[in-house]
């Protein structure tokens, strides 16, 4: 059984670009490895309806905190079988964003820290009542707001297929996520968590996941 790693960051903190190179070094090192990213758009009836809601579609769909987490959590569910699957087949399996993100930002959304009713909600919704198997470890790349939305307006501005929703588009959210994110790694939520800067060194951090491996993974 492999360790499921999770990346988790604000829109445009930079994940895929760490997480490509990080993959590319663990590989190197003889690790078998492979990625998923959440919401999986395209292959997901509810990542794909609730990407459209964050667009201004489906009524007032995106103004409620607990719909919207719904979907992106019957998104997760749907991938049961295939983490499963990954996770039998592979030394690392690496998440770009995983639950911490439904619970950091429905939380934010509220108003709410992380020893609130929304996080026990997602909690219990997700790792119990649907199943889904719990991060190993998690890390959080906390990078500063404002350089996360100028990457995420860059982005838009080269791909068509990356617009900036409703949630991207609001700072205050934005800012309250980044603090939910950063409760919920200080309080080691659900399982350990590393905090990772915008300057982090992709190969220093492979030989720290690799060591971090061999320690904890499953034998």
């Amino acid at each position: 059984m492999g360790t499921l790693i999770t990346l988790e960051g604000l829109d445009g903190a930079g994940k895929r670009t760490l997480a490509d190179a990080v993959v590319k070094h663990l590989v190197d090192r003889g690790l078998r490895v492979e990625t998923l990213d959440f919401p999986r758009y395209g292959r997901s009836v509810h990542a794909d309806v609730a990407s459209e809601a964050l667009k201004g579609a489906h009524g007032d769909l995106a103004h409620s905190a607990h719909a919207m987490a719904m979907l992106f959590a019957l998104d997760r569910a749907g991938a049961v079988d295939e983490l499963a699957d990954l996770l039998a087949g592979h030394d690392i399996v690496l998440l770009d964003r995983y639950v911490a993100s439904n619970a950091a930002y429905g939380a934010a959304r509220l108003h709410q820290r992380g020893n609130e009713e929304f996080v026990r909600w997602v909690t219990e919704l997700e790792f119990e009542r649907f199943a889904l198997p719990r991060p190993d470890l998690q890390l959080y790349l906390d990078v500063p707001v404002a350089l996360a939305q100028q990457r995420a307006r860059v982005r838009e501005s080269t791909d068509s297929s990356r617009v900036i929703d409703a949630y991207e588009r609001d700072r205050g959210l934005q800012e309250r996520t980044a603090e939910m994110y950063r409760d919920l790694a200080a309080a080691s939520w659900i399982s350990p968590w590393w905090v990772l800067s915008s300057d982090t060194d992709p190969d220093t951090l492979a030989e720290n996941l690799t060591f971090w491996n061999k320690e904890h993974g499953t034998p």
